[in-house]
C-alpha cells in the first residue's frame, strides 16, 4: 500500500491505496455521499483504499472533494506508470436501477476528460456539480484520457453512482495483468 498525504488551509488529508487489492475500504471525509461514492469506487476497481480528510466543508465541501480526487488520482498515477503488462484500455457500461453511465479510458499518460453527466441539483446535501470538480481532479492527476457519459437515466443519485462504478470497473479492467503486452504502446513508452 502506497500512502500520500496534502495539507493546505482548506484540508487535510491523507489516502492510502493497494492497486491489487481485493476492494477493501475505509473512507472518512466528512461528506456522506462521497464517503458511499469512494466505498463504491474501491469494492468495484478491487483498490484497496484508506482516505482520512479533514477539511473546511463548514464553508462548503468543495475543497475536500476536489482535493481528495488529486490525492487520489496522484496515488493513481505512482501505481500504473510506467505501464507495463497491463491491459491499458478499459471501459464500462454500468447499469443503476433506469441509470446507464458508460466509462471508457486509457491509461495513457495524456490527461483528457470527455464529462457528459449533465445532473443539477442536490443528493442530500451533496451538490451534484462538485461529482464533474472529483473527476476532473482525479482524471488530471491519474493521468488517464477518460470519457464518462450518461446513456440515460433520472435519479441523480442512480447516475452519479453509475458514473463512479463504471470509472472503477474501467480502471480495473485497464489494470488487468497481461503478461504477453509487455508495454501497450507502439512508441514503447507510456
Amino acid at each position: 500500500m502506497i500512502t500520500k498525504s496534502r495539507k493546505t488551509k482548506e484540508t487535510d488529508i491523507t489516502i492510502a491505496l493497494e492497486l491489487n487489492g481485493t476492494g477493501i475500504s475505509n473512507i472518512s471525509t466528512g461528506v456522506g455521499f462521497l464517503d458511499h461514492m469512494l466505498e463504491s469506487f474501491s469494492k468495484h476497481s478491487l483498490i484497496d483504499l484508506n482516505v482520512e480528510c479533514r477539511g473546511d466543508i463548514h464553508i462548503d465541501d468543495h475543497h475536500s472533494v476536489e482535493d481528495i480526487g488529486i490525492v487520489l488520482g496522484s496515488l493513481l498515477a505512482e501505481s500504473i506508470y510506467p505501464v507495463r503488462q497491463m491491459e491499458r484500455f478499459g471501459s464500462a457500461n454500468i447499469v443503476m436501477d433506469e441509470a446507464c453511465v458508460s466509462c471508457d479510458l486509457d491509461l495513457s499518460n495524456r490527461p483528457f476528460l470527455v464529462y457528459e453527466v449533465d445532473v443539477h441539483g442536490k443528493v442530500g446535501n451533496f451538490d451534484t456539480e462538485l461529482v464533474e470538480e472529483f473527476f476532473k481532479a482525479f482524471i488530471f492527476n491519474a493521468r488517464i484520457s477518460a470519457h464518462v457519459i450518461v446513456l440515460r437515466g433520472k435519479n441523480r443519485h442512480h447516475i452519479i453512482e453509475a458514473a463512479f462504478k463504471s470509472l472503477a470497473v474501467a480502471i480495473r479492467r485497464a489494470t488487468a495483468k497481461n503478461e504477453r503486452v509487455g508495454i501497450p504502446s507502439t512508441k514503447d513508452v507510456l
